[in-house]
């Protein structure tokens, strides 16, 4: 090939990002992208919908697939995360496994690296996230313990934190990617629309402010997004929950709880829209909608979704 073809020479390609619950997926995508589209918080599986957003550079595109954390499942719901986390792996081009390096490599690492060694895609990433919370020997430690679960073509330590390795990492995966086109046009980060990603951050204020128990029972849907003529948003969403306990406790003393997730919630949406919003919340009891699998898939949140 001459230079000048080299020169011209596009590269694009799919990355899935897969690893345990919490080994920094979300994040790292939104610093990737440079905003912030996927939810983040303490609390595990806190991904629940397959994101693809997209890296562009001036000759490569990259579109990076976050993934929800695998995990052992204890209801219906949990058995479809594994399922479309593990569905993307075949389908990309390259799988970047993500384990933090302040947790220790044990037999979930195992397990899933032993589904990244059976996938077929052809560049295989190991990343060990969040250096900012260890010193750098610990992150080293990590990253050789990480080694000698499967076989990786390379492998590189990140802090999404602190912007360390990013570059790095966009410019290690795309010199991997085959030629191939734009598959989305320029200015577009996500595949995901706005109703969902309306309902994503609702959900993750509500993870954020609500006691541990509440949150793996707890959906959002949104229901509206209405534009005014003078360029606000109307916009109504529904928090689902599985009991009437539940349900209190959402809504809190004097609405206290839903208005915080709601005036939370609404900054973010107001960015994402680039508008002023009304944010109409209700919180609706959906006994064990995560047995459900129709209202699983109603939700969107089913594998093949």
């Amino acid at each position: 090939m001459d230079k000048q073809a080299c020169a011209e020479r596009f590269t694009s390609g799919f990355v899935a990002l897969v690893g345990r619950p919490n080994a920094g997926k979300s994040t790292l995508l939104n610093a990737l992208v440079g905003r912030k589209l996927a939810i983040t918080s303490p609390v595990a599986q806190t991904t629940r919908r397959r994101m693809r957003a997209v890296v562009d550079t001036e000759r490569s595109q990259l579109v990076i697939i976050d993934t929800p954390g695998l995990h052992k499942p204890k209801d219906e719901l949990g058995k479809e995360l594994n399922r479309a986390a593990l569905s993307e792996l075949d389908d990309a081009d390259a799988i970047a496994m993500l384990i933090a390096a302040d947790s220790n490599v044990g037999r979930g690492d195992a397990w899933v690296a032993a589904h990244v060694q059976e996938s077929s895609a052809p560049y295989k990433l190991l990343v060990i996230t969040k250096a900012d919370l260890v010193d750098p020997k610990r992150a080293q430690d990590q990253l050789e313990a990480a080694r000698g679960l499967t076989h990786f073509d390379d492998a590189i330590v990140v802090s999404a934190k602190e912007s360390f390795n990013l570059n790095a990492f966009i410019s290690c995966v795309s010199a991997h990617m085959p030629e191939g086109p734009r598959w989305f046009p320029a200015g577009v980060t996500t595949d995901m629309s706005d109703e969902e990603l309306v309902a994503e951050f609702v959900r993750e204020k509500a993870f954020r402010n609500l006691r541990q128990e509440i949150p793996h029972s707890l959906a959002v849907r949104c229901d509206e997004i209405a534009w005014k003529g003078d360029g606000h948003a109307s916009i109504r969403a529904t928090i689902l929950v599985e009991r009437e306990g539940q349900k209190g406790i959402v809504i809190g003393r004097n609405a206290q709880m839903l208005k915080k997730i709601g005036t939370e919630a609404r900054r973010d949406i107001e960015h994402l829209l680039d508008a002023h919003a009304y944010l109409e919340l209700r919180v609706q009891v959906q006994p064990a909608w995560r047995r459900d699998k129709g209202e699983i898939r109603r939700l969107g949140l089913a594998a093949d979704e």
